[in-house]
């Protein structure tokens, strides 16, 4: 496989279709677990089967039905032995848990994993105390003992506080590789030394070992070799890296990743890709991608980070996503949630998060701009995305909406092409005029699917895009990073 690839779906169906045996130099995953945060979900199916819609705000829990139950008689009958015999050995220990599902659903996935990875390539699973004992134990299954390589702590600031026990602080990720041979470059991450130990150095320093002199100690001109504790800072909420994604990982911590365990050149994958931290870092140090995700959410937070930090030349293909009239048609009779999110993408704005489904008053997605200045305050467009029946009503409705929020524009997309009466109706809204360029936009606008896949765009005052509401000065940071999706 050549080129960069961002794929919408199922991760398991996504590598058994599309990835070819040994064609990946490194793997990234992040896959979530019970962490009581309220993230989009990741897979309804714990088998591996058609995903279900259901991508909406759920609590990161695991438990046993069905479906898990399938999926692990599945993996005792036709897995591999060592495989098979930890599974029947978790489910002796864990019984029909929330973890034993989880642990189902990881299992085919990495037997995937492991089959697309190169000979020299290697594997970081980055996991929490809640399940890293247990797919430790899952990758030695997977991939062998020997090859596991380190267990490295992610040690970050932050809260994580308790009276009734030590500060929680650190994630773990276990570094495998496929074989002997894996490629490992320690001088392309190396520490800066200590201060103190410059110091200690700057002098004559001996090496002298049972009566034999081995001649003067040095420091390495690029740094210490770094170790397998590593200090990051996480994603601050005002951090210029900051999207809003819930779970954002920071760019430094995949950048020693990258950096240390693949070449330019080489392919990088993320079968649970998110927000695109991965993807974002492998683009910037010359490296081919593979990034899958379930959620339409996902797909636009990724394809809208790579346009906004390398502009819109950034080449790569997308499959899964509707590319044509039909295909919307299509997604928005198999969900029409799921339909929503692409939408919102396709349109540049952002999912309104505070919406509980059938209770979004109006509001779809949302989208910042400033046309006053940096410090001036943001202003909003309001936008209803529609998959059915349209008609004049709706236009009237949103018009309430954008007064009710203090909007200053609003956008209807539909799927259906809209009537005259509706298009009366926008253009009775008004015009928005901008107090600095004295531009005037349309109030209210209407696009259809098929003018956004064409190319069209919201009319707004140009080069002011924020998909979220900057964080205001003097945020703290958040107690602790949260699971990446």
């Amino acid at each position: 496989m050549s080129g960069n690839w961002l794929y919408f779906g199922d991760n398991l169906s996504v590598l058994r279709r599309h990835v070819k045996d040994a064609s990946v130099d490194l793997i990234y995953l992040d896959p979530p677990f019970k962490s009581n945060k309220a993230y989009n979900v990741i897979f309804k199916e714990r088998n591996g089967a058609q995903s279900k819609s259901q991508i909406e705000a759920f609590r990161d829990t695991w438990c046993w039905d069905q479906a898990a139950a399938e999926a692990y008689e599945d993996l005792v009958v036709s897995g591999p032995e060592e495989v098979s015999r930890l599974m029947q050995a978790f489910h002796q220990f864990l019984g029909p848990s929330d973890m034993m599902s989880y642990l189902a659903m990881m299992a085919p996935r990495l037997l995937e994993l492991r089959r697309v990875l190169k000979a020299t390539g290697s594997i970081y699973l980055h996991c929490d105390p809640t399940a890293s004992h247990y797919l430790k134990l899952l990758m030695d299954a997977v991939f062998g003992t020997r090859s596991f390589q380190n267990e490295i702590i992610w040690y970050y600031r932050g809260g994580g506080l308790s009276k009734a026990r030590w500060a929680r602080r650190h994630d773990v990720i276990l570094m495998y590789s496929q074989g002997g041979a894996f490629f490992f470059d320690p001088d392309a991450v190396r520490d800066e030394y200590a201060q103190s130990t410059k110091e200690r150095f700057a002098h004559y320093i001996g090496n002298v070992r049972k009566g034999h002199d081995f001649g003067v100690q040095r420091l390495h001109p690029e740094g210490k070799h770094p170790d397998d504790v590593w200090m990051v800072p996480i994603v601050a909420p005002s951090a210029r890296e900051r999207l809003g994604y819930p779970t954002q990982k920071p760019e430094a911590l995949l950048e020693r990743i990258i950096k240390a365990s693949s070449k330019p050149g080489d392919v990088v994958l993320d079968p649970f890709c998110g927000c695109g931290t991965a993807i974002v870092v492998a683009q910037r140090f010359g490296r081919s991608w593979i990034g899958i995700d379930i959620t339409p959410l996902a797909i636009n937070a990724v394809r809208s980070r790579l346009e906004q930090t390398f502009g819109p030349g950034v080449e790569y293909e997308v499959d899964g996503l509707p590319k044509t009239v039909p295909d919307a048609e299509k997604l928005a009779q198999e969900d029409r949630y799921k339909f929503e999110l692409w939408a919102l993408g396709l349109a540049g704005a952002s999912e309104q998060r505070e919406k509980k489904k059938g209770a979004d008053r109006g509001v779809d997605g949302r989208l910042y701009f400033y046309d006053e200045g940096p410090n001036a305050k943001a202003k909003q467009i309001i936008v209803q995305v529609k998959s059915g029946h349209v008609a004049p009503s709706h236009i009237r409705d949103l018009m309430g909406v954008l007064d009710r929020e203090n909007a200053q524009i609003g956008v209807y997309v539909t799927l259906k092409q809209p009537t005259k009466q509706m298009r009366a109706e926008a253009a009775a809204a008004g015009l928005y005029t901008s107090p600095v360029s004295q531009k005037k936009y349309p109030r209210i606008q209407i696009l259809t699917i098929e003018d956004l896949l064409k190319g069209g765009r919201i009319n707004y005052p140009a080069g002011t895009r924020h998909l979220r509401r900057p964080a205001p000065r003097g945020n703290k940071e958040r107690e602790a990073p949260e699971r990446l999706v």
